[in-house]
């Protein structure tokens, strides 16, 4: 009996959608304390990029809410500006998207190494094991990702002499082994139920059958929280103040999330992003996030992630998590509240775990090892600082290391013994050769004619240019023949 190929996708997209809901749900309250915000707000984000986006063309299969690459700024919004101006700036930012996507700036971020992309996963998963692993003690992690590592033997410490602690995180530990070890189980079992769903759901009934003293998901009044920015908070972006802000939101907030498209396009097969429509739905996203005096969003890429390796296959699993995030935090908030933040920690862990390409870096090392350079300083640089800067680190490497490969030139020397000296350079000579093409040349006898033929050369910039003229000119000074050059790429000889 063959089954129905609509019904197979939307199974999976259902099932999907509540893997993400899981995911999303501690990433939502999570960015929204470190911002320095109430929880209510990080999940409307989430809501608006599951409902909103998650309807609008684009990507098909990326998931967005709040950006965790805009905490420290959103933070610092806060605490200048307040809540309320926070609106006005994430409304003006995607007004700033709408624009930049309807006048086709989204199809230059597709120009991003294979390795960077790598290494943007590879640094927001350890960013999530490093941070999320506190989480599942009940601890605070440390803000930068350096804190995070240093503070690693005090966490060992505080789980050594806090009793509630270490139960925390074995609650935590015994979700990922959930996780792990689910995939293993017979298909009927595995293929029923989402594993995060059931490592979640395992860990919640553990807690109370048990009666563990283990923190909760707290959600209180969120249709309390909406707080629509006043007339008095665009005050900022009258006298000009807040522009810098809004251009930082804006920028930051479309790097993100085109940088993630590119690298989910890579973990599925389906349809690949129009990023022109995503940057306009990123923008439409952010302006009703604004009018709800939200957070500002973005693409997320552990969401999304997670969203393609459960199966989905359409947008509808983006909407349906955003239907989810709205009737548990709107409806149901009790029903969140009997879930441990260990738990959702230990869910956390295990997506970042899957994120860095452990297989992948050995064959990677020993047949490209610029690119696997390119990904693990992406990951360190992530780490160190935050994905908007660890990215460009990784791209700015990448365009050094390709320009390097690129500006190939080589030099063929005849030297008959008597009559002039014969020098060849073929390739492309830019100023990174520059060193080697000197010393070649300047080891010549200063004595005898020579021939200079450039005619094989693709490329010549004004750097080699100034300093083959340069090398002429001294050349000329010894009172020999002029240097001759042959081809028409550049006139060099004095």
């Amino acid at each position: 009996m063959l089954t129905n190929p609509g019904s197979a996708v939307l199974r999976r997209d259902f099932t999907a959608s509540l893997v993400v809901f899981l995911v999303a749900l501690p990433l939502c309250v999570g960015v929204a304390v470190a911002s320095g915000a109430p929880a209510e707000l990080g999940l409307i984000t989430g809501i608006v990029g599951g409902l909103v986006v998650g309807a609008l063309p684009g990507s098909s299969l990326q998931v967005s809410g709040p950006a965790a690459g805009l905490t420290v700024l959103v933070y610092e919004a806060v605490q200048t500006h307040g809540l309320g101006t926070l609106g006005a700036i994430v409304l003006a930012s995607g007004a700033i998207q709408l624009v930049l996507g309807f006048l086709g700036f989204g199809r230059w971020f597709r120009a991003i190494s294979v390795a960077v992309v790598q290494g943007m996963l590879a640094g927001i998963g350890l960013v999530l094991i490093l941070g999320q692993s506190y989480a599942m003690g009940d601890l605070k992690a440390p803000s930068s990702g350096l804190d995070k590592i240093a503070g690693l033997p005090g966490l060992v410490s505080d789980l050594a002499s806090d009793s509630q602690a270490l139960k925390a995180f074995a609650l935590g530990a015994g979700t990922v082994a959930v996780l792990i070890l689910w995939k293993k189980l017979p298909a009927r079992v595995s293929g029923l139920v989402p594993a995060p769903l059931a490592a979640v759901a395992l860990a919640t009934g553990a807690t109370a059958a048990f009666s563990l003293p283990v923190a909760k998901v707290e959600v209180k009044g969120l249709f309390e929280s909406i707080q629509p920015p006043g007339l008095s908070d665009f005050g900022g972006l009258v006298d000009g103040t807040l522009i810098g802000t809004v251009l930082a939101f804006a920028l930051i907030a479309s790097a993100e999330s085109l940088f993630s498209a590119a690298a989910v396009d890579r973990l599925h097969d389906g349809p690949r992003t129009d990023y022109n429509k995503e940057l306009m739905a990123q923008g439409a996203g952010n302006a009703v996030c604004g009018l709800l005096g939200a957070l500002p969003m973005t693409a997320v890429i552990v969401r999304s992630a997670a969203n393609v390796q459960a199966g989905a296959r359409t947008k509808a699993s983006r909407w349906m998590h955003g239907l989810w995030l709205l009737l548990f935090a709107a409806l149901f908030p009790a029903a969140l509240g009997v879930i441990p933040v260990a738990a959702l920690a230990g869910v956390l862990v295990h997506a970042g775990g899957k994120l860095v390409p452990v297989r992948d870096l050995g064959p990677l090392w020993r047949e490209h090892r610029g690119e696997a350079v390119v990904l693990g300083v992406t990951a360190v640089a992530i780490v160190a600082t935050n994905m908007f800067e660890g990215v460009v680190a990784g791209l700015l490497l990448a365009v050094a290391k390709t320009a390097w490969e690129t500006s190939r030139v080589q030099l063929d020397v005849k030297d008959e013994g008597e009559g002039p000296i014969h020098v060849r350079l073929t390739g492309s000579a830019t100023f990174l050769r520059l060193p080697h093409i000197l010393d070649t040349l300047e080891a010549l006898p200063k004595d005898r004619p020579i021939e200079l033929h450039l005619s094989g050369l693709r490329h010549l910039d004004h750097a080699c240019r100034t300093a083959l003229t340069n090398w002429a000119d001294r050349h000329n000074e010894e009172g020999t023949e002029p240097v001759q050059v042959r081809g028409e790429v550049v006139a060099v000889a004095g």
